[in-house]
């Protein structure tokens, strides 16, 4: 889960949560679905920046397993203060991922 600080190159992507619930379950559902991922959880009281390389995604089925409840994506935007790298979100996602791309 948490580490270091340290994650290869400068391509790091990902959210920054208001503290709570939500946002322990986002981090623990953004572990379960980038197992081939390490990521850096920096929490500083008032929130908690996740950042892993190149591209990560929680899934709405990952939330409501964790949850025990149905859930909606747009109930992460209520704890969203930012994110690095570029954001993809719909009914079933939320992606954050590195493009070169301008």
């Amino acid at each position: 889960m948490s580490g270091d600080g340290s994650t290869t190159g400068a391509r790091r992507v990902g959210p920054v949560f208001r503290p709570g619930e939500l946002a322990d379950a986002a981090i623990e559902a953004l572990e379960e679905d980038n197992p081939d991922k390490t990521f850096v959880v920096d929490d500083r009281v008032g929130y908690v920046r996740v950042e892993t390389d190149d591209e990560c995604v929680i899934r709405r089925e990952t939330m409501e397993t964790i949850l025990g409840r149905p859930f909606q994506m747009q109930e992460l935007e209520t704890i969203l203060g930012s994110f690095s790298g570029r954001i993809e979100a719909d009914e079933a996602f939320m992606r954050f991922y590195f493009s070169a791309a301008s």
